[in-house]
């Protein structure tokens, strides 16, 4: 990198949640949304789940990373920090990217919450029928 305070972003998505994800030459550090990431993120899955990128490319002490997430909720707001995280990490190392897109962090996850249909409870469960 050139510059002791250059950033690189990486930007990810999961359902309705949107991470933007800092990167720079660091410790390890990580902090989401001015909070250390184990206060952030109370379950020990979604802690653990942010840091697969890095320990996927055996970068866990290389890089500090800041992150902004807003909407969704927590599992979400995790699945699109590994996005965002990975998408960073590729463009400050590319020999990354076939790790990680082997692992699949670089894939949107297309899943979203199915509409609710008028006639029904629900987007599928059906109000209860009673023959007589």
């Amino acid at each position: 990198m050139a510059k002791e305070n250059d950033y690189i972003w990486g930007t990810g998505r999961r359902k309705s949640a949107v991470a933007r994800v800092r990167i720079r030459d660091g410790n390890g550090k990580i902090v989401v949304n001015g909070k250390p990431h184990d206060e952030f993120f109370v379950l020990a899955t979604d802690q653990n789940k942010i840091q697969e990128p890095l320990v996927a490319t055996r970068s866990e002490r290389n890089y500090d990373v800041w992150a902004t997430l807003t909407g969704g909720g927590t599992s979400g707001q995790a699945g699109a920090m590994v996005m965002g995280l990975s998408r960073a990490l590729v463009k400050a190392t590319p020999e990354f990217e076939p790790i990680l897109r082997s692992a699949k962090y670089l894939t949107r996850d297309a899943r979203m919450v199915e509409r609710k249909k008028y006639g029904y409870k629900k987007a599928r469960k059906s109000f209860q029928f009673s023959k007589r």
